[in-house]
């Protein structure tokens, strides 16, 4: 096992260690750890020499500042070819946010999800009327804010403004819906420009650094304003953080749709609405993400079984678009950051991440290198190391043994 991966994603050891070994014995010591960090150690220094630096003499603090650089100089062109994407296509002077919704739309990404149907969403809505998001869109009546907001923008203007009490309600009442009350439709990405947004959106975004709120039910995004003077990295931070959640939603949409059997199928829309799911089965005595089961099938497609999983999911369910390779087709300038989501050099015991949300991160927050953030390629890193256990077929009959009961369990860390 290398040390690298222990240090790189802060595992706890010596129970990391040895989880690793027992996965390696059970699988006939392929060195999955020992071939995942010759192959990032091989292409950060790719990355270096890209960045003009030198892989044998570059320290962790010039990698970081050079990573700054280079992330505000991507922001600048992808903020211009955002705003020419709105002022071409859709005539909001140049909003960028606007040009963002557009520019995913057009993606040549898979984007169909099973989603709530809005007529159930709105029937939820009349029960549980959302006051404080009335008064500040400045709506006198429930049915006007029905008539002329989205789902997705009503229940972003309930997350804004609403009491925790009130989003607790809501998500009780999930536990009522069934698979009658939900439908195949494309992801919706919608952004909310006028002025009624403007105060509500300002305190979250001043907090998050990104205007992003995703709803896996509602299979929507809700782009919220940005500041006239957002800081730089604000832009390509809100861009990969609205890929991401397209993948995440697709994710939760293919497990909502295997779960269309279970008597308890609203009590898991509740469980998704509020995090991503997760299987019982663990792998590294952690607990497995269905986004990697969907990473999974989404590479290695021939090991899909269509017995397992039709007619609830097909094979096209199943898909997984990498979020670099998503924003260089917008922008071509990004085309650098691709392939670079788990790479990072360490430093004392703590890595420096070269996935390009956390650079984005780090830079519209000005961290300076000391508080730098790492958490999105310790994500990436785990997921890589992970999937690569996962193209054996007994893990794979593990994990699909958790979805279906009918097959034998195996654990999946044995």
């Amino acid at each position: 096992m290398t040390r690298f991966l222990s240090e790189s994603l802060q595992a706890p050891e010596p129970y990391f260690r040895t989880a690793l070994r027992r996965l390696e014995l059970a699988h006939g010591n392929p060195s999955a750890d020992i071939r995942l960090t010759s192959e990032v150690h091989q292409a950060l220094r790719t990355k270096l020499v890209s960045l003009g630096l030198d892989p044998s003499d570059t320290t962790p603090k010039e990698l970081y500042l050079t990573l700054q650089t280079r992330i505000r100089n991507d922001d600048a062109r992808l903020t211009k070819r955002l705003r020419t994407l709105a002022a071409t296509h859709i005539s909001l002077e140049a909003d960028v946010v606007a040009g963002m919704a557009y520019a995913i739309q057009a993606l040549p990404i898979g984007k169909q999800c099973y989603a709530l149907k809005p007529s159930s969403f709105k029937a939820i809505i009349k029960k549980l009327p959302p006051k404080r998001a009335m008064k500040q869109l400045g709506y006198r009546s429930l049915e006007s804010m029905l008539k002329h907001e989205s789902s997705a923008s009503i229940l972003a203007a309930a997350q804004l403004s609403e009491s925790a009490t009130w989003l607790r309600s809501l998500l009780e009442r999930y536990k009522h819906l069934t698979p009658t009350d939900f439908e195949t439709r494309a992801i919706g990405v919608t952004y909310a420009s006028d002025k009624r947004w403007q105060k509500l959106a300002q305190a979250s975004v001043a907090e998050r650094k990104h205007n992003v709120l995703a709803f896996p039910e509602l299979g929507a995004i809700v782009l919220l304003p940005l500041p006239a003077q957002a800081p730089a990295g604000a832009v390509t931070a809100s861009l990969a953080l609205t890929l991401h959640a397209v993948n995440e939603i697709k994710a939760s949409s293919t497990f909502l749709k295997l779960c269309q059997v279970r008597p308890d199928f609203g009590s898991v829309v509740q469980s998704v609405a509020q995090e991503e799911p997760h299987l019982q089965a663990s792998l590294l005595d952690r607990s497995v993400p269905w986004q990697l089961v969907q990473r999974y099938y989404a590479r290695m497609q021939h090991h899909f079984h269509e017995e397992l999983f039709e007619p609830h999911i097909r094979l096209e369910d199943l898909s997984w678009h990498g979020i670099e390779q998503a924003m260089a087709l917008i922008e071509p300038s990004l085309h650098f950051w691709q392939e670079s989501h788990h790479l990072a050099q360490l430093h004392d015991r703590q890595p420096v991440s070269m996935n390009v949300i956390d650079a984005a991160l780090n830079l519209c927050n000005q961290l300076p290198f000391e508080r730098r953030i790492s958490s999105y390629f310790q994500k990436s890193l785990w997921h890589e190391l992970c999937l690569r256990y996962l193209k054996h077929d007994t893990v794979e009959q593990a994990v699909l043994a958790e979805l279906q009961p009918q097959f034998a369990f195996a654990p999946v860390s044995a």
